[in-house]
């Protein structure tokens, strides 16, 4: 391995102006984890806490937030998310960025951005690189709905180039540049490595470096010494994934932990009386909750038997015993304040056990046993739970099956999935939403193997439609689609809560998630 060095080639680059364009980002017991020693030890190491083991270091195949927190402070991108209550981006790798017109996107690098292990400056070459890697056939990246608008991008000198869609593309600048699809890797090192990673990146750009990954323990972010911009706070970041809130409470309250997101059963006693020198936090929620079900198993394949399992399922009784009233009922996959949210769903959120009944009646099923995979934390748990007890009330006996962080996530592609209690990550458009359940999805994210032509053309078409009307109606109506095929029942979009120390000045997204490059000490 080369020693960790970044040899620099300075090119004047002349500072422009920049546009914000159609960005939608303006608008809208013990853990068993064996922590060691006593947190925030002499200032320099920050230990926090992640809902899902890492999973992937390659853009390409990451897979939601719990990839995304590591990989944001390791790589960089044109642009990122900008810590705050309000949606917006700033530079990050650009000097400056230009949407001159609905198909292309002009951009200049910065010229003090490099990568670890001898692979030199970053270049116009690796933004294209990184990007077209994604929408390459013979990749399979499971992000490539991120980057479907893309065509190429054209490198118009060593640090300079422009983004060419083939069509108009608002989550651009809401998703794709500022989130996972946007992290610039070193052409020259994953070239080195035959073109793909896993969990062990060749090169780092960002503040931080991957030092290394315990699985199921911890992964460790350490300070990049070639880095030239704002120094990292930390000496090293420690991440640990805890699945469920109530296990990360008890590390904090231990002192094992500075920063976790809490449960809502506990965020009343956390707010009257906090541990010593901490700050509790409440957030809006992107976050979707839903039961899902498998429509190519047999077992599900009548669509009256589905709709009344639809009906059956009680989500204020849910919302009071999984949620402890501190969250609301959802309507579908888009949260309340984007564009396509509905203001209420086909199947209503209360039990409708009448209906339930007749249905299951007329679809001629009897003696109907199903099964659900839930991951295994209490909120989870409980959820099942009352699924079960609505099931039973008419007629149909639901088994509950467990799994750990690591064997859940790997469901989506197994042949014997019944019913699915799911949780999918969000970003502020809702074209990140309909991504996961277009047809070319199925068993990678589409878990429910749900395909929709007509489905599938709204999420083309409402990428580029540039009418808030029109475009909340497509989306409304691709959530009515979903809901028709008596695949999905809604559950909620939660509510985030946190609770750090006062020792440090934590970076947050508005919906409460963390942005750890911009973490800082107080």
């Amino acid at each position: 391995m080369k020693k960790t060095n970044i040899e620099w080639t300075k090119v004047p680059v002349s500072r422009r102006g920049f546009l914000q364009g159609a960005s939608a980002l303006g608008l809208v017991g013990a853990t068993g984890l064996g922590f060691a020693g006593n947190a925030f030890a002499g200032g320099s190491t920050l230990k926090t806490r992640s809902y899902a083991d890492m999973r992937s270091l390659d853009p390409a195949f990451s897979q939601g937030v719990s990839d995304e927190e590591i990989q944001a402070p390791i790589y960089n991108k044109l642009i990122q998310y900008q810590p705050g209550s309000k949606w917006g981006w700033q530079l990050d790798a650009a000097e400056s960025i230009e949407q001159v017109d609905d198909t292309h996107i002009n951009f200049v690098l910065k010229d003090n951005i490099g990568y670890t292990n001898g692979f030199g400056a970053m270049t116009a070459e690796d933004v294209k690189y990184s990007f077209e890697r994604i929408i390459d056939d013979k990749l399979e990246s499971t992000n490539k709905p991120d980057w479907s608008a893309l065509d190429h991008v054209e490198v118009t000198g060593e640090r300079t180039g422009t983004i060419v869609l083939k069509n108009a593309f608002l989550p651009l600048w809401s998703i794709t540049l500022p989130y996972i699809g946007g992290n610039i890797v070193s052409k020259k090192a994953f070239e080195s490595v035959g073109g793909k990673i896993d969990t062990t990146p060749v090169a780092s750009s960002g503040p931080y470096m991957h030092k290394s990954w315990e699985p199921k323990q911890k992964t460790t972010l350490v300070r990049n010494p070639d880095w030239k911009g704002d120094p990292a706070a930390f000496d090293e970041i420690q991440i640990y994934p805890i699945d469920d809130e109530k296990a990360s409470e008890i590390a904090y309250e231990a002192s094992e932990i500075d920063f976790t997101r809490v449960s809502l059963d506990s965020l009343q006693r956390l707010k009257s009386s906090p541990p010593a020198n901490s700050t509790v936090a409440e957030f809006p929620s992107l976050f979707y909750v839903w039961v899902g079900m498998y429509l190519n198993n047999p077992k599900l394949g009548n669509l009256k038997l589905r709709q009344a399992i639809q009906y059956a399922i009680d989500v204020p009784s849910i919302m009071q015993a999984s949620y402890f009233d501190g969250a609301a009922p959802s309507t579908g996959i888009i949260a309340p304040g984007l564009s396509g949210h509905r203001a209420q769903s086909l199947t209503g959120a209360a039990a409708n056990i009448q209906k339930a009944k007749q249905l299951f009646d007329e679809s001629g099923e009897s003696n109907v046993s199903l099964a659900i995979d839930v991951l295994n934390k209490s909120t989870n748990v409980t959820t099942a739970q009352i699924i079960q007890a609505n099931l039973a009330a008419i007629g149909i006996t639901l088994d509950v099956r467990l799994h750990e962080a690591a064997t859940f996530w790997n469901l989506g592609g197994n042949e014997d999935l019944e019913l699915i209690l799911n949780r999918y990550s969000m970003t502020p458009d809702p074209f990140y939403a309909t991504s996961w359940f277009i047809s070319e999805q199925a068993g990678v994210w589409n878990w429910e193997r749900f395909a929709n032509e007509e489905f599938d053309k709204i999420h083309t078409d409402a990428q580029g439609e540039k009418d808030p009307a029109k475009r909340d109606m497509m989306y409304r109506r691709a959530q009515d689609l979903m809901e028709e095929s008596g695949a999905y029942k809604f559950i909620t979009h939660e509510a985030t809560s946190n609770i750090y120390r006062n020792s440090i000045t934590p970076a947050l997204r508005p919906d409460g998630l963390p942005l750890y490059r911009y973490f800082n000490k107080a």
